[in-house]
């Protein structure tokens, strides 16, 4: 089995390769710019957009016509065109929104697919027309590296290695399977009684970040005040953004070590989240509750994590798992008056809703994956996952 698998660091970049790294990431997004305003321009006129390889054609004269593009590695900057060929696709399949201009100081990054060496065992990378940068090093790298990213996020570098290797199939320690029901009060209820409460790291922060906010708005623009104000945002959001993050690391990775099958709702976050018409205040109020518990994210995670240690993550519809109960089998809207209590009107059986949800969820699961079986299908949930960051 092909598994690919990312490994992120801190980089230690001397004063002049902090300059390239700018410099570069500056005229990559020059680049994605240039090109994403072109195909708008053509969009107007009625003409066919250009794709990845005629935007690469345009580049040589790119050059001739900025030379200071010529300091850039020139495999960065066809990168940054394949990222915008990627937003098209994502936007043209209804995953994303239409491709927007990247902005200063909100996506500086460049990848670099060829040309670098990783000194393993010395925690160092050798990028082209940089040299050899340190970084701080956690752990070895295992695999071969295919690509490395640098980025620049609030004053800090991080280079993201990913790699590629062979691994034999493993048989997953446990014999169990477990439904997994997502919620807004706790993050997962598990059919086992397992509650994971909710992090929210968000919501802890909300009145530091407001009075930020409020002291920025005071400020005028792009002045020194401001810039400083601006970068102590940014930084509480990063601060934020990894709370989150290390939180759902560490729940996907207890659920996938502890259960061979992991049953989970087919949830659409992206509608779920989406702002409302009426009862504008209350419905902001929970999506920002559901984006900040990152669902989208967990299911992710636990669907590579499985695979990885043998097991398997199967998704079913939401339909009707809050309003089935799992003694009779009766389904009604009746039987779940109250969000957090499920009583039967048919045989009075009575339990946590969330739990019964879960409950629900892994019958159904189970009972999906002995029909493909049955059928001779393959699941997909075994296919190989594209790319996958461990915790």
């Amino acid at each position: 089995m092909l598994r690919r698998q990312g490994y992120q660091f801190e980089a230690m970049p001397n004063s002049e390769q902090l300059r390239h790294l700018r410099r570069f990431a500056g005229s990559c997004r020059f680049v994605y710019n240039k090109a994403l305003a072109l195909n708008q321009r053509r969009y107007e006129v009625k003409e066919k957009r250009l794709g990845y390889a005629d935007l690469c054609a345009l580049l040589p004269q790119w050059k001739l016509a900025h030379p200071w593009l010529a300091d850039t590695p020139s495999q960065a900057l066809q990168q940054s065109r394949r990222d915008l060929e990627r937003a098209y696709t994502n936007f043209f399949e209804k995953r994303a929104e239409f491709p927007d201009f990247h902005k200063k100081r909100r996506k500086d990054s460049f990848r670099i697919p060829q040309g670098f060496e990783v000194d393993n065992q010395n925690g160092r990378i050798k990028v082209p027309k940089m040299g050899w940068m340190r970084y701080r090093k956690s752990r070895d790298i295992a695999g071969e590296p295919k690509n490395v990213t640098l980025s620049l996020v609030t004053g800090k570098v991080f280079v993201s290695i990913q790699t590629e290797r062979e691994v034999e199939r493993v048989m997953h320690p446990s014999t169990s399977a477990v439904g997994v029901d997502w919620g807004v009060v706790h993050l997962a209820t598990l059919s086992d009684g397992e509650v994971v409460n909710r992090c929210s790291p968000l919501q802890q922060h909300a009145k530091r970040l407001a009075r930020l906010q409020c002291r920025l708005a005071r400020k005028k623009k792009f002045s020194n005040n401001w810039r400083r104000l601006k970068a102590k945002i940014s930084k509480l959001h990063q601060h934020i953004a990894n709370v989150r993050k290390d939180f759902v690391h560490k729940a996907s990775d207890r659920i996938s070590k502890s259960h061979a099958v992991v049953v989970v709702e087919d949830l659409q976050v992206k509608s779920m989240s989406k702002s409302a018409k009426k009862n504008v205040k209350a419905k902001s109020g929970l999506n920002r509750a559901i984006l900040d518990a990152s669902p989208f994210e967990l299911r992710r995670q636990l669907e590579y994590k499985a695979l990885w240690r043998g097991g398997l993550l199967i998704a079913v519809p939401p339909q009707n798992t809050s309003r089935s109960c799992p003694e009779c089998g009766h389904i009604s809207a009746e039987n779940r008056k109250r969000q957090a209590k499920f009583i039967c009107v048919e045989c009075g059986f009575s339990a946590n809703a969330d739990f019964v949800a879960a409950c629900n969820i892994r019958e159904a699961g189970l009972a999906s994956l002995a029909c493909s079986y049955s059928s001779g299908d393959v699941s997909p949930s075994w296919q190989e996952p594209t790319e996958g960051i461990p915790a």
